[in-house]
């Protein structure tokens, strides 16, 4: 298969056009890509809910299964970032496509705790991983003032993908069962990656020289404190997206069709939240929205402890959505405020979504032991998932500070 190292002459360099055919079809195939990854990372919900009935393990060994995924999509970005800035940008989206959809399928034949384990966590997260971040990256370099407002855009795939696939199984798992559920998500996700791959085009020539990682960066404190900041608030974002179906039954007394009607609810409502801070943000500051993001999550995530009916959790989860929304919508464009150096982009994109996947592969598990020691109480996850967003939000806005400050010496 042809590369991009291998066709250097066609592609441009200088100020990104901020819009255009091309742009547009990256954002299309932003959206389709964030559908088959984030959509599905987002739905794990209804599989917790499931295996840990079908399969009798505890909570916290479940979420492993999702936790791997998460991990990997992010952590992934070490290695396609770097291939995309060195121009292997076909090869490797080709890859992660085939591996997303190997994945599910593989998954459709899976019957014990370690075939799921390495289907549905490692084999669909490696493929995440080689997708989310080349991609992201790509619509990064179409854009600039419009950047926080096409991220929302290409972010909705997370709606979309969180609303069409637990319904999927809402639907299928009792009539044809998990093997048919998960094979009729892999047409999906076969059909609508196909396009994604399809119509995206990189527009930088790509960077021949560097190592895999960009080491300078680490001599950046505002690259540092951006890197541990989000690694702390993704230890919490996903808490709610993992239990807060089994938190329905367990607590509430929900049936698993409702609690599933919740997770519709915690998905759903998230296009507000990714569309809505991307126009603010235009006006505002792309940091600024993303900051306020992270602190009303926060903020959700303490309220929580307090909902103790059923119409409070329903609001509660709409709260939480619109909230977390901006946090998925905007941490791209984030990225990309605090590393203008397009020709490296890739490289540190991929190396900021490693610290986030690190956070995010042992954030949940954590709140499935806290949940387990306390006797069935969410008290202590939610809380540990709160102050892991509250601690992230203030060393970003540590990184956004010391960002100023040096381009004013400058």
């Amino acid at each position: 298969m042809a590369t991009l190292a291998e066709h250097p002459s066609t592609l441009a360099s200088g100020a990104p056009p901020d819009g255009g055919w091309a742009a547009w079809m990256s954002v299309l195939a932003g959206f389709l890509a964030i559908m088959n990854t984030w959509g599905l990372v987002i739905s794990f919900g209804v599989f917790q809910t499931y295996h840990v009935t079908n399969l009798h393990r505890p909570p916290s060994d479940i979420s492993w299964i999702g936790s791997i995924a998460v991990f990997l999509l992010f952590f992934g970005g070490v290695v396609s970032g770097r291939l995309t800035d060195a121009g292997y940008f076909r090869s490797t989206i080709s890859t992660g496509a085939f591996l997303i959809v190997l994945g599910t399928f593989m998954t459709s034949l899976s019957e014990t705790y370690w075939q799921l384990v390495l289907a549905q966590g490692v084999c669909i997260g490696v493929g995440n991983g080689l997708l989310l971040t080349p991609v992201s990256a790509v619509i990064s370099t179409y854009f600039s003032t419009k950047l926080p407002l096409v991220m929302g855009i290409a972010a909705c795939g997370s709606v979309t993908g969180g609303l069409i696939y637990p319904s999927m199984a809402r639907t299928l798992l009792g009539s044809v069962g998990f093997g048919w559920t998960m094979r009729a998500i892999g047409f999906i996700q076969l059909d609508t990656l196909a396009v994604a791959v399809a119509v995206i085009t990189p527009r930088l020539a790509p960077k021949w020289t560097g190592a895999l990682l960009d080491l300078s960066a680490f001599k950046e404190p505002e690259f540092v404190l951006n890197a541990i900041g989000s690694f702390l608030a993704f230890l919490g974002v996903f808490v709610p997206f993992f239990y807060l179906s089994s938190y329905a039954r367990s607590v509430q007394g929900m049936e698993y069709t409702e609690s599933l009607d919740l997770l519709l609810v915690l998905n759903g409502v998230g296009f507000v939240g990714r569309l809505l801070p991307g126009f603010v943000a235009r006006y505002v500051g792309t940091l600024n929205v993303f900051l306020t993001s992270l602190l009303l999550s926060a903020l959700a995530m303490y309220a929580w402890i307090a909902v103790h009916s059923t119409p409070g959790l329903y609001a509660w989860t709409s709260f939480y959505s619109i909230f977390v929304g901006g946090v998925q919508s905007l941490l791209p464009a984030a990225i990309s405020v605090l590393n203008p150096d397009l020709q490296k982009l890739g490289s540190r994109m991929g190396m900021i979504f490693a610290a986030v996947g690190i956070g995010a592969l042992i954030g949940s598990p954590i709140a499935g032991i806290l949940i387990s020691e306390r006797g069935g109480s969410y008290v202590g996850a939610q809380a540990f998932s709160g102050s892991s967003l509250v601690v992230g939000a203030l060393l970003i806005f540590a990184a956004q500070e010391v960002g100023r400050r040096r381009k004013k010496a400058v």
